[in-house]
Parts: structure tokens; C-alpha cells; sequence
């Protein structure tokens, strides 16, 4: 991925937690196999997968309305994003 930093496994996991999304429901919004996502979220560390599979999910997840918070000293992790007005 060529962005400024790879999401993790856990992070899609937990996004996906927020959500009530399922693997499935993901897999779909970003036409990826559920398969891929399953890999993606068992993968320790930064989620594995081809590049365009893993832009693919987190604009997916950022679009249904998640925020990434890159590691800045306090750890990764994943919020909502506030409601634009």
C-alpha cells in the first residue's frame, strides 16, 4: 500500500466491530472475496494482501464511516468518524 501507513488486521477487525459489518457485508462494498478479508484479518501486524485489495477495503470502511488513526506513539486503532454537516 503506498499510503502513508498500512492499516492492520486488527484494525479492519475492529472497524468492522463498530460497524456491525460482516466479513461478507465487506467483502461486497469493496469487491473483494470474503476470503481476502479473511486474511486480511487474521494477519498480525499490518493486514496482508495485494495493495488495490487493501486501498479497496479501507476506502469500503472509511466511505461507511470510520476513521484510522495511525500509530503516533499511543497504538493504531479505529474510531467513527463525526457526522459531516
Amino acid at each position: 500500500m503506498s499510503e502513508k501507513y498500512q492499516i492492520t488486521g486488527g484494525q479492519i477487525a475492529a472497524a468492522l466491530a463498530l460497524l456491525r459489518l460482516s466479513q461478507a457485508e465487506l467483502a461486497k462494498a469493496a469487491n473483494v472475496s470474503v476470503p481476502t478479508i479473511g486474511r486480511m484479518v487474521a494477519s498480525d501486524g499490518q493486514a496482508v494482501g495485494m495493495a488495490n485489495n487493501l486501498l479497496a477495503v479501507k476506502t469500503a470502511l472509511e466511505s461507511a464511516g470510520v476513521e484510522f488513526i495511525p500509530e503516533n506513539g499511543g497504538g493504531a486503532g479505529v474510531r467513527l468518524a463525526k457526522a459531516k454537516e
